[in-house]
């Protein structure tokens, strides 16, 4: 299946809930699988929502191996979950950088709960359901927030933990210059 284009923040396909899965092991659903697989391997993603593609429906995929644009973090497998609900497990929450294949070069500072339960189904119809923590349920959290119409931007609490990868992470950049008044 060829990648799909990926909509883009300011999209309002992105602020809609998407609805329920009503049909498993359909030709259409595993059709809609595959793009979604073939997209997010194109784009280097480390999950992806059908809202994101277009689709309104309540599905998402997730995991890497080695991932370039998150090199330091633990692989997490591969899962596609249809119908997905979240259980956090506590109230514990934890800040880290999160960027988005909606929201281009672009990273933010997001809290997010440190460890819940996932539950959905497979594409055949199959229950799914695991316990994680810190990335992994990280992502887990993002990808179902799109189905909700949340991007990440709007769990930022700090503004000035957002903006384009290049000026957050270049250590060339000053904070100040040498001539006053200036940047």
């Amino acid at each position: 299946m060829p990648a799909q284009p990926i909509l883009r923040i300011g999209h309002p396909c992105l602020l809609q809930t998407a609805l329920p899965v009503a049909e498993f092991n359909t030709p259409e659903l595993d059709t809609l699988v595959a793009d979604m697989l073939d997209t997010m391997a194109a784009a280097d993603g480390a999950g992806l929502a059908a809202p994101q593609i277009g689709v309104l429906q309540r599905v998402v995929i997730f995991g890497f191996e080695n991932n370039p644009r998150y090199p330091e973090r633990d692989p997490v497998a591969l899962t596609v979950l249809v119908n997905p609900e979240i259980q956090p497990l506590g109230d514990e929450t934890e800040s880290d950088w999160e960027g988005c294949l909606s929201v281009p070069e672009m990273r933010g500072w997001v809290p997010r709960y440190r460890r819940i339960i996932y539950r959905g189904f497979d594409p055949q119809g199959q229950p799914v359901e695991r316990e994680v923590e810190g990335f992994h349920a990280r992502v887990v959290q993002h990808e179902v927030d799109h189905l909700d119409g949340i991007l990440y931007p709007q769990r930022i609490e700090d503004m000035t933990k957002f903006g384009f990868e290049k000026e957050l992470f270049d250590d060339s950049l000053e904070e100040t210059s040498d001539v006053e008044g200036s940047c």
